[in-house]
């Protein structure tokens, strides 16, 4: 843990994780906002997150880092953001989803990103640098840098890189 880490009222922070949790200077994370790598009722121990310098995760926003979370530097999110790196897995019909367990993938959120609130990452996926999700975006692909995204499923709608 970095320098000037603030946890705010209510957020639960659980630490139970293969790859730790690592967090930069001048992190804060809002208020009732869950990050969670571990089933808190017992089950498989989640691999963790890393979050750089400066950055944030916005108020009531769940980080489920079963499969490892990377946050880079600088990066800005909204209330409501939800991030899930792992996706149940469901193809035989013969027993109930949940007992089929989960596959894990890493989400990538590179450095000086703002993500909307009520954004939604689903597992497998890398935010560019210096990309912005717009609020209520559902990302479900890479992002390319200085992007721009919106939509459910989101899509690049403009470019930050001015053409010269």
């Amino acid at each position: 843990m970095g320098k000037n880490f603030l946890i705010e009222e209510g957020a639960e922070l659980n630490c139970n994780a293969l790859r730790g949790m690592h967090f930069g200077n001048r992190v804060t994370i809002g208020k009732y906002a869950i990050v969670r790598p571990s089933n808190i009722y017992g089950g498989a121990v989640g691999e963790g997150m890393s979050i750089g310098d400066n950055s944030n995760i916005g108020p009531y926003s769940y980080i489920g880092c079963s499969g490892k979370i990377t946050i880079g530097n600088n990066v800005m999110m909204g209330p409501r953001v939800s991030m899930f790196a792992e996706n149940h897995n469901y193809s035989d019909t013969s027993i109930p989803m949940k007992e089929q367990g989960v596959s894990l993938s890493e989400i990538v959120v590179n450095n000086d990103c703002w993500i909307a609130s009520n954004a939604t990452i689903l597992a497998g996926v890398t935010i560019g640098e210096g990309s912005i999700i717009a609020a209520g975006a559902v990302v479900t692909k890479d992002i390319p840098p200085y992007s721009i995204v919106a939509g459910n499923p989101a899509k690049v709608i403009k470019s930050r890189k001015v053409e010269r």
